[in-house]
């Protein structure tokens, strides 16, 4: 690689929302944003959110029916509540 190359690389790089540093809002979205936030939660959502709020002994928090939106929130909170975010 010349010189050349490694500097347009490299500011190329820079360019890159997703691997330049600096504010990130523009990749972080309220869930009530997405535009597929009305859709079932995932699997992976649903698990995590059984088991947080088993760990927060909020069992209501579950509900299987939740939509990504509202499981992310609810995962938010029981995060908060629980210490680990």
């Amino acid at each position: 690689m010349t010189k050349k190359q490694a500097t347009d690389e490299n500011e190329n790089e820079n360019e890159n929302p997703k691997t330049a540093g600096g504010d990130a809002s523009n990749r972080i979205k309220d869930p009530s944003e997405w535009t597929t936030g009305d859709e079932p939660m995932t699997g992976a959502q649903a698990s995590y959110l059984k088991t947080l709020s088993e760990e927060a002994k909020s069992p209501d928090a579950f509900e299987p029916d939740l939509d990504k939106a509202e499981a992310s929130k609810r995962i938010d909170a029981l995060r908060k509540e629980a210490g680990r975010g």
